[in-house]
C-alpha cells in the first residue's frame, strides 16, 4: 500500500492559490455552520413552524440536487470552474443576506425561507461540482490527498467552532441577525477566490455533442463502475436517513428536550469534535487498515451508534445525542476521506464535472425525500419516532459495501470503469491485498499507482468529498460538503 508522500504535505501550504482556496473554504464553512443553527431556529422560534414545515425547509435546501444535479455537471464541464465558484458564492451571499432585513421589517415568511433555501441549494450544486473538479486543476495528483485532507480539516474545525458561535449569536441577537455571519462568509469566500491566479484553459467544445449525451456519459461512467456503484448506494442510504435527522432534530431539541439556542450550539460544537478527529485520523487509519477496507469498516463500526439519538432525554441524557452524533460524524468523515480522491483519480479530467454531478445526484437526491419523510413522521408520530426510523436506516448503511467487492479488498484499484475485476489485464497490473466478496475474484491495482481510497486522490490515503456522505455534520447531517 502506498503512503502519502511527506513532501506533498510539507509543500502544500506554500502553494499560494491553494491557500486562497483553503481560506475561502474556512470563511464560508464557519458562516454555514452558524446558519446550521440559526435557519431552523428562525422557522421554529420566529415563525412557529410545524415539524412538517421544518422538513419542507430542509427538503428545499437539497431539492436542487434532484432538479439540476445532472445538467449542472455537464454545464460545468463546458466552463472554466473558478468563475463558477465565484458566481455561486455571490448568489448565496445575496440570497442568505435577504433574511435579516426582511425579519427587521417584519415581513419575513416561510415562503421566503423556502425560496432562499432553494436558490442557495442551486448555487451550492454548481459550487460543489465545480469545486471538486477545480482542485485537480490546482494541485498535482500527488498532493490531492493532502489538499482534500486540509479542506476536510477546515470543514471539521468549522463544525466545532461555528455552531457554538451560532448558538451564542442567536442567544444574543436573535436567529435572523445571526444569519448575517453566513452572508459575510460567502462574500469573503468570493473575494478570496478572486485572488487565485491559476487560470484553467477554456474547455474545447466537442462538435455534435448534446447535453443529453454528456449527461449520459457521466451516468454511464458511475453506474458501470463496480465500486462507484456500491459506494453510491451506501451513501444514498446514509443521506436518506441523515435527512430525516436534519428535518426533526431542531424540533426535538426545542420542543422535547427543551434546549436553549446556546445549548443547541454547544451540542453541535461538541459533536463536531468527532468530525475533526475523523479528518485527523483518516490518513493514518487508511495506511494501517487499507483504503478499501476503511470505507466499509468506518460505516459498519460507527452507524450502530445512531440508536442513541432516540434514546436521548433532557438533562444529562442529552449527552447520548452528542455521543451518537460525534461517533457517527467521525465515521462519516473517515468514510468520505476514504472515497473522494478515488473518484478524482480514476476519472478523466474532461469527465470530472459530470462524474461528480452524477454522484451528487445519486447520493444527495435522497436528501429531500428523507427530509419530507422525517417531517411527515414527526408530525404524525412525534420527533422521537422519526429518530427511531433514522436509527434503523443507519443500521442498513454498511450493507451495500459489505455485499460488494470492497469487502475482500485492502486497497482500491486506480482503474477506469472497464477495468477487469477477475484478474490483471496486463503485466503492469498487480493484485491488491484480498479477494472480492469471498468469490475468489481479485480486483487489481496498477503497481505504479497511488491507490486511492474514498473520494481521495489515490495516493494511499482517501480524500474527502465535500461532502457526499450524509453522516451528520455535528448532529446535523449537511452533506457537504
Amino acid at each position: 500500500m502506498n503512503a502519502i508522500q511527506p513532501a506533498a504535505e510539507s509543500t502544500l501550504l506554500r502553494h499560494r492559490d491553494f491557500r486562497f482556496l483553503l481560506s475561502g473554504a474556512a470563511s464560508s464553512q464557519v458562516g454555514s455552520q452558524v446558519t446550521l443553527v440559526a435557519l431552523p431556529l428562525v422557522a421554529v422560534l420566529e415563525l412557529e413552524a410545524t415539524p412538517f414545515q421544518v422538513g419542507l425547509l430542509t427538503a428545499a435546501e437539497t431539492a436542487a440536487f434532484l432538479l439540476v444535479g445532472l445538467p449542472a455537471g455537464a454545464w460545468v464541464d463546458r466552463m472554466r470552474r473558478l468563475p463558477v465558484l465565484i458566481r455561486a458564492d455571490v448568489v448565496r451571499f445575496l440570497a442568505v443576506g435577504s433574511i435579516p432585513p426582511a425579519a427587521a421589517l417584519g415581513v419575513l415568511t416561510m415562503l421566503q425561507l423556502y425560496l432562499v433555501a432553494l436558490v442557495t441549494g442551486v448555487a451550492t450544486v454548481f459550487f460543489d461540482v465545480a469545486h471538486q473538479s477545480f482542485l485537480p486543476q490546482l494541485l498535482p495528483r500527488e498532493q490531492l490527498v493532502a489538499g482534500n485532507g486540509a479542506l476536510e480539516t477546515v470543514r471539521s474545525s468549522a463544525q466545532v467552532a461555528g455552531p457554538g458561535l451560532g448558538g451564542g449569536l442567536v442567544q444574543l441577537l436573535g436567529a435572523p441577525l445571526a444569519i448575517v455571519a453566513d452572508a459575510i462568509g460567502y462574500l469573503t469566500s468570493a473575494l478570496l477566490l478572486l485572488g487565485i491566479r491559476t487560470r484553467e484553459p477554456h474547455p474545447e467544445p466537442v462538435p455534435g455533442r448534446s447535453l443529453r449525451a454528456d449527461i449520459g456519459e457521466g451516468l454511464s461512467f458511475v453506474l458501470r463502475h463496480p465500486l462507484l456503484r456500491m459506494i453510491a448506494a451506501a451513501t444514498a442510504v446514509s443521506n436518506l436517513f441523515a435527512a430525516v435527522l436534519m428535518a426533526v432534530q431542531t424540533v426535538f431539541w426545542v420542543r422535547v428536550l427543551d434546549l436553549s439556542p446556546a445549548a443547541i450550539g454547544l451540542l453541535l460544537s461538541v459533536s463536531a469534535v468527532g468530525g475533526l478527529a475523523g479528518a485527523l485520523c483518516a490518513g493514518p487509519l487508511a495506511r494501517r487498515v487499507g483504503q478499501a477496507r476503511l470505507i466499509w469498516l468506518s460505516a459498519a463500526a460507527t452507524s450502530p451508534f445512531a440508536v442513541l439519538w432516540p434514546l436521548s432525554s433532557g438533562g444529562a441524557g442529552v449527552l447520548l445525542f452528542g455521543i451518537a452524533s460525534g461517533v457517527v460524524l467521525f465515521g462519516g468523515v473517515v468514510y468520505n476521506v476514504a472515497q473522494v480522491s478515488f473518484r478524482q483519480v480514476i476519472c478523466p479530467p474532461e469527465l470530472l464535472g459530470r462524474m461528480n454531478a452524477t454522484m451528487r445526484f445519486l447520493v444527495w437526491g435522497t436528501l429531500p425525500l428523507g427530509a419530507l419523510a422525517g417531517g411527515a413522521i414527526a408530525t404524525a408520530a412525534g420527533p422521537r419516532a422519526a429518530l427511531w426510523v433514522c436509527a434503523a436506516g443507519f443500521l442498513a448503511v454498511p450493507l451495500p459495501l459489505l455485499l460488494s467487492p470492497l469487502r475482500g479488498l485492502r486497497d482500491l484499484p486506480a482503474a477506469g470503469p472497464d477495468a477487469p475485476v477477475d484478474g490483471p489485464a496486463d503485466p503492469k497490473v498487480r493484485a491488491s491485498h484480498g479477494t472480492g466478496s469471498g468469490t475468489g475474484t481479485t480486483i487489481t491495482t496498477p503497481a505504479d499507482s497511488e491507490a486511492p481510497g474514498s473520494e481521495t486522490s489515490g495516493s494511499g490515503m482517501p480524500e474527502v468529498e465535500m461532502s457526499d456522505a450524509g453522516m451528520p455534520e455535528a448532529a446535523a447531517p449537511r452533506p457537504a460538503r
